[in-house]
């Protein structure tokens, strides 16, 4: 049975309140100061592979748009991320926290020592916003419903815990928490909008369930490698690789 549009976006908030990633405790130790200096860098390593992957998500999912105002809708997510003249975009403010923490940024950039759960996990979300319907590739952004509220503990818990916390180096989490509720509302909008049938809400459900599972595997494979059992795979970054000449020492 086809939900009312209010009984659908509780069923699609409730995923998010059991499945996102604020729940792993790679979260917990993070914000709450318990992450040694090289698990934050491993962190930011890693989180930047799926950075790099969200404007080619996008860009992808655009190629397949035929309504010019979906496309003018959805380019301002490519803009954040990749910047403009005016905006410097995300990934850049992403490199401005990898130098804060003794990373070069050539060397994040770069993607090596990226873990392999990390690739994996990132690679079939591109794939699935290149494979599925419309519907599902835009439900499967709605994660960004969940978002501001893990970014700003994020912003809190780092610049309580870390000495390289200050607002230049948070400025991605500041800025996206001005972004993601402009995405968030038209996303959700447009799913609400289109899901008009039980089989639809159904795979619009699934998306965003697989979502989640695509930011929970990643932290999985982070917590394998460098906190619990701390065994790092073959060709994954190893502490001392990659760090700026200044604080190579």
């Amino acid at each position: 049975m086809t939900q009312t549009r209010e009984d659908f976006e509780a069923r699609l908030r409730k995923i998010g309140a059991e499945r996102y990633h604020d729940l792993h405790p790679f979260h917990t130790l993070l914000h709450d100061g318990g992450c040694s200096a090289d698990q934050v860098r491993a962190w930011v390593i890693n989180r930047y592979y799926y950075q790099h992957t969200i404007p080619m998500k996008d860009a992808a999912f655009m190629s397949r748009v035929e309504d010019p105002a979906l496309r003018r809708a959805w380019r301002s997510r490519m803009e954040d991320h990749d910047g403009t003249a005016e905006n410097e975009g995300g990934i850049r403010r992403w490199m401005r926290l990898a130098e804060a923490v003794g990373l070069d940024p050539d060397y994040v950039a770069s993607r090596k020592g990226v873990l392999a759960g990390t690739r994996f996990a990132c690679d079939a979300y591109l794939h699935f916003v290149r494979e599925k319907s419309l519907l599902e590739a835009v439900a499967s952004s709605l994660t960004e419903l969940f978002a501001p509220k893990i970014h700003a503990n994020r912003i809190e818990g780092l610049l309580k815990n870390y000495d390289f916390a200050d607002d230049s180096s948070l400025s991605y989490f500041q800025t996206r928490l001005k972004e993601a509720p402009k995405d968030v509302a038209f996303g959700l909008a447009w799913v609400l909008d289109h899901a008009d049938t039980a089989e639809k809400q159904d795979a619009a459900a699934n998306a965003l369930a697989f979502k989640t599972d695509v930011l929970w595997a990643q932290l999985d494979a982070l917590w394998g490698a460098y906190v619990e059992p701390a065994r790092i795979p073959p060709g994954a970054w190893q502490p001392g690789e990659g760090l700026l000449l200044k604080r190579a020492s």
